[in-house]
């Protein structure tokens, strides 16, 4: 990737510069090779709870690198905006969360909360780990809040009984963004009456599009809840772009990486690494997690469209049956201007203009598509720093919050602190 770009020297906007900069560790830093990291599996084969990892990465992971979610932090950690996690618990064993985390009861039965097969933890820190000195490894949305919603036994199995109630806990306890990383293989009135509950309380619901490492699930092989209208649904896809084979049956909406993660576990500071559709869905519900710490006031439908509106698909037909409406991009979800919103008007279809750089028109996961597109959008980020000059004395001044934002107390009762 391109790296920070610098701003004119002795320009208002080199005091924007300094953030992205901390934040950005290099791709190529020395340490252990993510694949050799031990793998985490969606559910267990057995009882015995998954065992803490010791090995520690300081490279950047790849859809860090692809992504590039830091390049939005100075207008957006999430701060303020909850993401419930529905699925197998969450330990914060390595304090990558600390006081940003909340738990729900457990579900599913009296016992301690503690995430047995470590999946709920992992997506957790896919979408707000706090960046830490010396790793590349951060999550999306690094000031989110979550909401730990265990629904699962101890091998990380569930009922869609069960999902469901975790989901009206979420909407209930007022998450903006409800990810249920567990899925289950047939609906149910309760779950689908969660679902309309949870999108009638504001909250928008995003779901992997299928079963982690499955050819499919019983039932069909269609994956709930993704396979309701109301909720997101979410494909996976490895470094090369490209979408592996993972028996998805029905709709797709968005794409993510979700081949060769890397994340923390239970248990310590140690990396696991894992493959799948659940993990697409974190970087998601991250990346919804930045667009409502800009955009406070969307609302559940108009967050998902303009999470679809501003993806990197080079265009064509839309949605596409593998891909939906494309990779997500967190910089343009945040960025992009929608004239749909300005005026009030619902969420209408039409794909918008970002101020970021799509792919051309036949462009593949080559190497010299993807070179092309990293260049291309250095250049646009260089333009934008150069122009923004002209308007960061008056942005600082409302600390990059959009028109009218009202911050939250927290927020405004303190100064810029580094990451």
């Amino acid at each position: 990737m391109c790296g920070a770009v610098a701003p004119p020297p002795g320009s208002a906007a080199a005091a924007t510069a300094g953030p992205i900069a901390a934040v950005a560790p290099a791709a190529t830093a020395p340490g252990t090779d993510p694949t050799s990291l031990p793998g985490l599996t969606q559910r267990l084969s057995s009882d015995a709870c998954r065992k803490a990892s010791n090995r520690m990465v300081t490279r950047l992971p790849w859809p860090q690198a692809r992504l590039r979610p830091e390049m939005v932090w100075p207008l957006s950690e999430g701060a303020g905006v909850t993401v419930a996690v529905v699925g197998s618990g969450v330990d914060d064993a390595a304090g990558l969360l600390g006081d940003r985390l909340k738990r729900a009861p457990r579900l599913f039965d009296a016992g301690p909360a503690k995430d047995c097969a470590g999946h709920g933890t992992f997506t957790a820190g896919l979408i707000a780990a706090a960046p830490t000195e010396g790793a590349g490894f951060a999550g999306f949305a690094p000031r989110a809040r979550i909401l730990d919603v265990p629904v699962t036994d101890r091998r990380g199995n569930t009922t869609p009984d069960l999902l469901a109630r975790g989901i009206r806990v979420a909407a209930d306890d007022g998450a903006r963004v409800i990810v249920t990383v567990a899925v289950v293989g047939r609906d149910s009135p309760a779950l689908s009456s969660a679902v309309r509950y949870a999108v009638s309380k504001g909250a928008l619901v995003v779901a992997p599009a299928a079963p982690d490492g499955a050819t499919g699930v019983s039932g069909g092989g269609t994956a709930y809840p993704a396979a309701h209208p109301l909720v997101l649904s979410v494909a996976a896809t490895g470094p090369g772009g490209e979408v592996p084979r993972q028996g998805i049956v029905g709709r797709v909406d968005l794409t993510a990486p979700g081949e060769a993660v890397m994340g923390p576990g239970p248990g310590g500071r140690g990396k696991f690494t894992a493959s799948g559709p659940s993990y697409a869905a974190a970087f998601v519900a991250g990346t919804a997690a930045l667009v409502l710490g800009y955009h406070p006031g969307l609302g559940a439908e108009a967050l998902a469209h303009r999470l679809q509106a501003t993806t990197s698909s080079p265009g064509g037909r839309l949605p596409d049956p593998v891909r939906g409406h494309g990779p997500v991009d967190p910089v343009a979800a945040v960025t992009a201007v929608l004239p749909e919103e300005g005026h009030g008007a619902s969420p209408s279809g039409v794909r918008a203009t970002a101020p970021g750089v799509a792919m051309p028109p036949g462009a593949g996961p080559s190497a010299a598509g993807s070179a092309w597109w990293v260049s291309a959008g250095c250049l646009a980020l260089l333009a934008a720093v150069t122009g923004a000059a002209a308007v960061v004395p008056r942005g600082r001044r409302r600390r990059w919050r959009p028109g009218g934002y009202r911050a939250p107390e927290a927020d405004r009762n303190r100064g810029p602190e580094p990451l």
